[in-house]
């Protein structure tokens, strides 16, 4: 009997040699996952006793993937046995269980598996492991639904005891505190003001603080000349149908209008008292063009001016005085005058696709690219780098993406000093770099610790007042062993820990990672699935968070679903279909975390009714099949 015909074939017509070949090849699976736990069986004694049976199963679940299964799947398929694809929370009981069947089919009553250890993950103890270490780390599970929400603090939750309460409330099981922002005094009134509102609402909360981490983003760019531009409103004909406002007002005793303006101008307050009602402005713009500003009303020391016409204005732009129609002031040192000192504006590097961007290892102020009359670059732009410290781990060829992806390029070459890239990837347009933009590097082995000093500080804080540790950047074994050795020393050996998975590296190793975290009481993994879309690939992402899930399954460990969960609705109070259908998904996990904004209260509500709903239909990755309602409403089918 051919292969082909096998997967197809009834049950019955099964013989024991077509059963032969589905047994030997789970049997090497199954003798390569007793040798790989057996190699790890020396780390069993660093590993927390409560974590030891999920380890084992963790390596069982990485010997099976090492395989692809997916014939064998169908062929137990087709006789009506477990296909494996939810074996991920007992690996070696459902491979053992679908052995047995196949041994008795094969051979009759003669005992199957003799004298072999047994899993040590039974099947109904799966999930019991995943909700005890689950409530360790995340506490206990809220009344109406099993997954928690995390809700990342403002900074006015320092300040304001109300906005925490109305979070807490609306259904927060979990605090985030951002070490990258604010500080330890803040901090501490925001656990405050936390633990009261515990007390008065009746319900309990953890609270995460996560370290920073070393961050890797673009720096300063030199800022640009202080320029003000105002334009007329126009019909679509041109014609002006409201004129621009602008607001003349002493330099150094700058008015602040007591209405809405276009355009703001600081000038000499002795030659400002001179011009009254009616006065018409003249003055010489960025373009050399002439324009004029009718002025309507004196308001204290400063004056109201309307114009019909566009005009860019900078510091030092000239100005004279003209009486109702007369002739022009130009001449009349007395009528003449200049703009004051404008603001310098923040300025933007522009990239299309082909340029050369030189990133720096001196902090000294990016620039635009320097062009000639012609268009044509002197010098590529320049801007720097905030963690220089990368540059020997770079090498040429390498992507480099920033601004979460919007950006892309090739490293092209590596000096001392500088690194130049290719743009790669922009729009048509092109696209604008600013400052404090994230850098991602996907395929540079960096050499470089997760735990900055600023983390190492603030870590006597976290391990004194903190639940769980958020570890940011997280790459290596080393960067766990890390946290925990410096929490060891403040005495926070017990805190949970969160290794946040953000770059392709982390990905990649991640069974080792979570052995590692293995040797903490409670640990989970948070997928910071904004990074990680970067690192390895937004067409990739799906498929990279599904495996994220799985191996975490493996090893009986909570899950914090994370980055843009109803963002749109949290800031404008108005979700996405898109952003409701992926806040969904957040059912397979254990915890979905929330960012702040305006329209928080209302998010956390529409995540709490949509967790609550989605978890009679989802539990992990299997389907749950309950009643519903539109069928067992009908009597008969519906003809169409």
């Amino acid at each position: 009997m051919s292969a082909d015909r096998t997967e197809t074939t009834a049950p019955t017509e099964w013989g024991p040699d077509q059963l032969r070949k589905l047994i030997d090849p789970l049997e090497s699976i199954r003798s390569e996952m007793a040798g790989l736990e057996s190699i790890l069986s020396e780390r069993w004694r660093d590993i927390h006793p409560s974590q030891i049976p999920s380890a084992a199963n963790l390596m069982h679940y990485v010997a099976l993937r090492r395989h692809d299964v997916r014939k064998i799947q169908e062929q137990l398929a087709v006789l009506g046995l477990s296909s494996l694809g939810r074996a991920e929370s007992h690996v070696l009981g459902a491979i053992d269980a679908v052995l047995r069947i196949l041994y008795r089919m094969a051979d009759g009553d003669r005992e199957p598996l003799p004298g072999r250890a047994g899993s040590p993950v039974r099947f109904t103890e799966g999930k019991a492991l995943l909700e005890r270490h689950t409530e360790a780390l995340l506490g206990p599970k809220p009344p109406y639904r099993s997954g928690r929400i995390m809700v990342t603090m403002p900074g006015e939750a320092a300040d304001d005891y109300l906005i925490v309460r109305e979070i807490l409330a609306a259904g927060m099981d979990c605090m985030r505190i951002n070490c990258a922002q604010d500080d330890e005094e803040r901090w501490g009134r925001m656990i405050e003001n936390l633990r009261r509102a515990e007390r008065e609402v009746g319900r309990p909360c953890r609270i995460l603080m996560d370290l920073c981490g070393p961050r890797l983003r673009t720096g300063p760019i030199q800022p640009a000349e202080g320029v003000i531009k105002w334009r007329p409103r126009r019909d679509d004909l041109g014609n002006v149908t409201s004129p621009a406002r602008v607001w003349l007002t002493p330099a150094g005793k700058e008015a602040v209008p007591p209405f809405p303006v276009d355009a703001a101008l600081p000038v000499p307050g002795a030659w400002l008292r001179r011009v009254q009602e009616g006065h018409v402005i003249e003055l010489e713009d960025t373009r050399r063009a002439i324009r004029r500003v009718k002025i309507v009303a004196a308001v204290g020391d400063s004056r109201l001016g309307e114009s019909a016409q566009t005009a860019y204005v900078a510091s030092g732009t000239p100005l004279w005085i003209r009486s109702g129609t007369a002739a022009s002031g130009k001449g009349s040192a007395s009528r003449k005058t200049r703009v004051g000192e404008i603001p310098p504006r923040l300025q933007s590097i522009l990239l299309q696709l082909g340029d050369s961007l030189l990133l720096t290892r001196a902090q000294t102020a990016g620039k635009p690219a320097t062009l000639n009359r012609r268009g044509k670059v002197l010098r590529p732009a320049t801007i720097p780098c905030t963690l220089p410290e990368v540059f020997p781990s770079v090498r040429p060829g390498e992507r480099i993406w920033f601004d979460d992806g919007k950006i892309g390029g090739i490293v092209r070459t590596v000096g001392p000093e500088q690194i130049r890239v290719e743009i790669t990837q922009a729009r048509p347009p092109g696209e604008r770099l600013l400052p404090e933009k994230g850098i991602n590097l996907p395929d540079t082995r960096m050499r470089l610790s997760a735990l900055t000093e600023k983390d190492a500080s603030d870590l006597r804080f976290v391990a004194a007042n903190a639940d769980l540790v958020g570890l940011s950047f997280v790459r290596n074994v080393s960067d766990v062993e890390s946290l925990r050795a410096r929490l060891a020393e403040f005495g926070g050996e017990n805190l949970g820990v969160v290794l946040k998975i953000e770059t392709r590296r982390a990905f990649e190793m991640l069974p080792d990672l979570l052995l590692e975290a293995m040797r903490s009481p409670s640990f989970g993994v948070m997928i910071a699935r904004g990074d990680l879309a970067v690192e390895c690939g937004y067409e990739r992402l799906a498929e990279v968070q599904e495996e994220i899930l799985w191996l975490c399954e493996a090893a009986h460990a909570p899950v914090i679903w994370a980055t843009q969960v109803l963002q749109t609705l949290a800031k404008s109070g108005m979700p996405s279909r898109a952003e409701i259908t992926d806040a969904a998904m957040g059912e397979r996990a254990e915890c979905v975390m929330l960012n702040k904004g305006p329209y928080i209260l209302e998010a956390i509500r529409v995540l709490d009714n949509i967790l609550h709903r989605m978890q009679a239909h989802q539990s992990k990755k299997l389907s749950m099949l309950r009643r519903l309602r539109w069928w067992s409403k009908a009597k008969t089918p519906v003809k169409e």
